[in-house]
């Protein structure tokens, strides 16, 4: 396959809003993909690398200035090859190579694959080809049920692998594969729910009431002496906490998977600011001064028994079992009175609210459903940041109002929903003007356009219907809280989720 054929396809799906179009579009492009081609063309689209990391850094991509290929001869292999070959070269000589390796690509690149090379390399590829989309795309080629692809994908932790299964083996592949041990699976997810009271009132008697900690999520693995820890994106910082690592391999069992957050705490025991916790998994060797503490709120795998499709009273059970001592503290089929007053001391030890679970429900990676539901003091969203307008007055020099989108999941495009430029410090402000050009698009005179990747959790008083912005909504009150840098857009609120704010 021609790697011209990727670059129209995603040229495709970035000029239609129609979910039904990017579909169909992408289904076509991996039914045409020989069976080798699939988890590159599948992880390009989905805005990715299949290698990972290659250490190619956005100031080496702009100084190319290569003159573009008039003819289209890159094929699929060739360009996933040359990547590989960027990831592994090291050591002496290395800068020169890389350096050889990408001149030999761009030159050989047309001017529109030089773009989409630009953004993929520089993780800024966003075309509406979010993973869910790619993954229906992938049921749709496959003739496999999406349902199948979703839990295959939950379970490998990797689309590209999946396609690859199901394009080859059809729904019998996908229906083999199960949680292994040391490899991360996809997160499950909680919905922002309206009250404590709605909350509690939609899942009856059968409720969890557990604190909602504002710390890191993590994904712990054991098998033995061996133990892994993941991220809230499946990115492996085992070598980073050792602490965890020890409190883990001291747990009473054999094998374990166990969910959960994990905090810094001051000495009197409060938790840290979110941002001190992040600072631990910026690298490897980032400071080890700052402890983290675990809690962990569902248990996955205990020794060889997979829980995930049990039900969370059956999972909680197994997690008191291997890990009491190390669990968020819940309330486990409390009444409204209980619940409250477990709420307001939630709130009163420095945490942000409270999660609301299903004891029936069984663990599905994403926002599934409303099983799990966060409830804090004032309404938060977490969207996506648009652009930016140049300040004016003592933020002249800085760029400071921000523009405001939600993700529409129908299309996969990002909808504006408003403006804000309250809540951010002189430390945020002068952050925003070095990293905002680093995601630009476009610009003219007044603002700074971005591409749809930066995460930064808003609070807001509330919604209102408003003709001002596309998606028809408004929000009230809106100011910064933090950036979340453990957050990808994907994970960013819809807005069906915004508009069910409207009162």
């Amino acid at each position: 396959m021609l790697f011209s054929d990727v670059v129209q396809a995603s040229e495709t799906v970035r000029a239609t809003r129609s979910r039904k179009t990017k579909i169909a579009t992408l289904a076509a492009l991996l039914s045409a993909a020989a069976l080798d081609e699939l988890e590159p063309v599948v992880a390009w689209v989905s805005g990715e690398l299949r290698q990972g990391r290659i250490g190619t850094g956005w100031r080496t991509l702009t100084a190319l200035e290569c003159e573009p290929s008039e003819l289209a001869t890159l094929s699929v292999s060739s360009v996933d090859n040359t990547l590989s070959e960027l990831a592994t070269t090291s050591g002496p000589g290395s800068t020169n190579r890389r350096r050889e390796l990408l001149r030999g690509l761009w030159t050989a690149a047309t001017a529109d694959q030089q773009a989409f090379l630009m953004r993929l390399l520089g993780g800024e590829l966003r075309q509406g080809a979010l993973t869910a989309i790619v993954a229906e795309a992938v049921a749709v080629a496959a003739a496999v049920p999406v349902e199948l692809v979703r839990r295959a994908y939950m379970l490998s932790g990797q689309l590209p692998v999946t396609a690859v299964a199901a394009l080859t083996g059809g729904a019998e592949a996908l229906s083999e594969f199960r949680l292994e041990v040391g490899r991360p699976i996809q997160p499950m997810l909680a919905s922002p729910g309206a009250t404590l009271d709605e909350a509690m009132a939609e899942f009856g008697d059968e409720v969890s009431v557990e604190h909602k900690l504002d710390g890191a999520r993590i994904q712990v693995h054991r098998d033995g002496s061996r133990v892994w820890v993941f991220t809230r994106t499946l990115r492996d910082i085992t070598a980073g906490v050792p602490e965890l690592v020890d409190l883990v391999a001291q747990l009473d069992c054999t094998s374990v998977v166990l969910d959960g957050e994990t905090l810094a705490l001051t000495d009197s025991g409060r938790p840290r600011p979110f941002q001190e916790t992040m600072s631990r998994f910026a690298e490897v060797s980032s400071t080890r001064e700052l402890l983290l503490h675990p809690y962990f709120f569902d248990c996955l795998h205990l020794d060889g028994a997979d829980l995930l499709d049990a039900p969370l009273h059956e999972r909680r059970a197994a997690l008191t079992k291997v890990a009491a001592a190390h669990s968020i503290p819940a309330l486990i089929r409390p009444d409204a009175e209980a619940a409250a007053e477990y709420f307001d001391g939630a709130l009163a030890a420095g945490h942000e609210g409270v999660m609301v679970k299903s004891l029936t429900a069984p663990y599905a990676a994403g926002r599934r459903g409303r099983s799990w539901q966060k409830i804090k003091p004032t309404h938060t969203l977490d969207l996506l940041v648009l652009g930016a307008e140049w300040g004016y007055g003592r933020r002249t020099g800085y760029l400071s109002n921000l523009h405001l989108g939600a993700r529409d999941p129908e299309t996969g495009d990002s909808v504006m929903v408003g403006k804000t430029f309250k809540g951010l410090t002189d430390a945020l402000l002068q952050w925003q003007t070095a990293e905002f050009p680093r995601h630009e698009r476009a610009r003219d005179e007044y603002t700074v356009y971005l591409w749809p990747e930066l995460v930064v959790e808003i609070a807001l008083d509330g919604v209102q219907i408003s003709p001002r912005y596309p998606g028809g909504v408004a929000l009230r009150f809106a100011r910064v809280v933090r950036y979340r840098p453990d957050k990808s857009a994907a994970d960013a609120d819809t807005i069906e989720t915004v508009r069910a704010l409207l009162p």
